[in-house]
C-alpha cells in the first residue's frame, strides 16, 4: 500500500517549477512535448497518491482503491503507464449520480473510474503550472458587492473554445487528444425505470464533465477570458472595483458602481455563451449586509468581548452544517473499523477543515464544532461498547480529547481558558 501522506517526489516538483517559470517568463512560448511526461512513473505515482487521498467512490467499472491495492498498486500503475505510452488508453464512461444540495434539491455529479482519475491527475500535474501562469492574479483557485454564480458553467462551455484556450500554450497533439477524449466521454445514468443508459459521448460538444479532476482547471482557464477582458478594458478603474473568482463563483467589489459592473459581467458572459444564475446573483452593501463566498461569510461581525461591530469573515453556516454532517456520517454505527482508524480519519477531516477556516474569526465555529464532535464521539463509542448510561463518565471530555486522541480545534484542553 502507498501512504497517501507521501510528499510530492522532488523530480515532479522540479518539473512543475521549470514548466511554470518557462511559461511565466515567455508568455508566447508554446509547449510541444508534454505527453511523454504524463506516463512518467513518478508522475503517475504522485497522481495515485492525490487521487487516493480523496477516497472517492468507484466508477462504472466498480473498481475501488482497495481492489487496486489488493492486486498491487505499482503493477496497476505500470499497466496504466503502458496504455498511455502505447496511446491505447481509453477513458471509460462517467457514472452520474444525483447528490443532495445543502439548500434543497439535487445536482448531478460525475464519477470517473479511478483509472481515469489517476490519468487526469497526471495530466493536471503537467498542465497546471503552464496554464496557471496565464491566469490573472485575481483568479483564485472586499463597499458594494456583486455576488454571482454561473448556473450552467460546466455544461455550456463550447469544447472548441476550451481547446483553443489550451492550444494557445500546448501544441502537443497527443496531449490535446487526451483532453478532447475526456471532454467527450459518455455519461452512464439511469432512466426513470432504473435502466442504465449512455448519453453524450462524441456527439457532445459542450461542457466539462462535473467530477472530472481536470474540469476545474479547464473551467478556470475559460473563465480567465473574462478576467483578461476586465483588465484590458480597465473596468477596475472605471467601476472603482476589483473582481475575485474561483471556478464558477466570483465577486466584484465596487465603490458605488456595482450596478454597472453587474451589467458588464452579464454582457461579457453572454458573449462567452455562459449564463449567470439569477437566483444566486445579487448586489450587496458589504458594510451593512453579509454575503457568502468560498465557504466564508463576509461582512459585519460583532466582537464577543466588546460587542462592537467590525467587518470580518468567519465560516459560513452552510460550511458549519456540512462538516457536522460529515462527522455524523463518519461516526455511524455501521462504521466497524478499529477505533484508531476511525479516529485518524475523523482527525484528518477536522484538521483539513481547521486549516481552511483558520482565517478571520473562526473561534465561535470551532467551539460549536468541538461540542458537536464530542457529543458524536461519545454516542458512537457508547453504542459500540454497549454502555447503558449516557457515557459522560466513561467518555468524558478530557478522555475524548486526551487518551482517545480526538483533535480539538481550539487546541489541547490543558491550554484552554475557562
Amino acid at each position: 500500500m502507498i501512504d497517501a501522506s507521501l510528499e510530492m517526489p522532488d523530480k515532479v516538483r522540479d518539473l512543475q517549477i521549470k514548466l511554470y517559470r518557462k511559461a511565466k517568463s515567455e508568455p508566447d512560448y508554446r509547449f510541444y512535448q508534454l505527453y511523454d511526461k504524463v506516463y512518467r512513473a513518478d508522475v503517475l505515482l504522485r497522481a495515485w497518491v492525490l487521487a487516493k487521498a480523496n477516497n472517492g467512490a468507484p466508477g462504472v467499472d466498480g473498481e475501488s482503491f482497495g481492489d487496486i491495492e489488493s492486486k498491487g498498486v505499482m503493477k496497476w500503475l505500470d499497466g496504466l503507464g503502458k496504455e498511455l505510452y502505447d496511446k491505447t488508453y481509453p477513458p471509460q464512461p462517467v457514472r452520474r449520480v444525483m447528490i443532495p444540495k445543502p439548500g434543497g434539491g439535487e445536482r448531478p455529479l460525475g464519477i470517473p473510474t479511478i483509472r481515469d482519475r489517476v490519468a487526469q491527475t497526471a495530466a493536471k500535474l503537467i498542465l497546471e503550472p503552464i496554464l496557471e501562469a496565464d491566469l490573472e492574479p485575481n483568479a483564485a483557485g472586499y463597499t458594494d458587492i456583486v455576488d454571482a454564480d454561473l448556473s450552467k458553467y460546466f455544461d455550456t462551455i463550447p469544447h472548441s473554445e476550451l481547446m483553443q484556450c489550451v492550444a494557445r500554450r500546448v501544441v502537443d497533439k497527443h496531449m490535446l487528444h487526451l483532453i478532447k477524449m475526456w471532454l467527450q466521454v459518455p455519461v452512464e445514468e439511469k432512466d426513470e425505470k432504473g435502466n442504465k443508459r449512455l448519453t453524450g459521448g462524441k456527439d457532445n460538444d459542450r461542457g466539462t464533465p462535473q467530477g472530472g479532476v481536470i474540469s476545474p482547471l479547464l473551467a478556470n482557464l475559460y473563465m480567465n477570458r473574462m478576467l483578461k477582458g476586465w483588465k484590458r478594458t480597465q473596468r477596475g478603474e472605471q467601476f472603482q472595483a476589483r473582481i475575485v473568482s474561483y471556478a464558477d463563483d466570483f465577486v466584484i467589489l465596487s465603490r458605488g458602481r456595482a450596478t454597472e459592473a453587474l451589467k458588464w459581467a452579464q454582457a461579457t458572459l453572454t458573449r462567452l455563451e455562459l449564463t449567470l444564475n439569477e437566483r444566486k446573483t445579487s448586489i450587496r452593501n458589504a458594510g451593512k449586509e453579509t454575503f457568502d463566498f468560498l465557504g466564508y461569510t463576509f461582512g459585519p461581525h460583532f466582537s464577543r468581548r466588546t460587542g462592537r461591530e467590525y467587518l470580518g469573515c468567519s465560516p459560513s453556516k452552510k460550511s458549519r452544517n456540512q462538516i457536522k454532517e460529515k462527522v455524523g456520517e463518519h461516526l455511524k454505527p455501521s462504521n466497524v473499523r478499529r477505533w484508531e482508524e476511525v479516529r485518524d480519519r475523523l482527525n484528518q477531516k477536522l484538521r483539513g477543515w481547521k486549516a481552511y477556516f483558520s482565517f478571520g474569526s473562526p473561534t465561535k465555529a470551532f467551539e460549536a464544532l468541538d461540542e458537536h464532535v464530542e457529543e458524536r464521539v461519545r454516542h458512537f463509542l457508547r453504542r459500540r461498547r454497549k454502555v447503558s448510561t449516557q457515557g459522560t463518565r466513561e467518555f468524558s471530555r478530557q478522555r475524548i480529547y486526551g487518551e482517545l486522541g480526538v483533535l480539538r480545534l481550539r487546541g489541547p484542553l490543558r491550554e484552554a481558558r475557562s
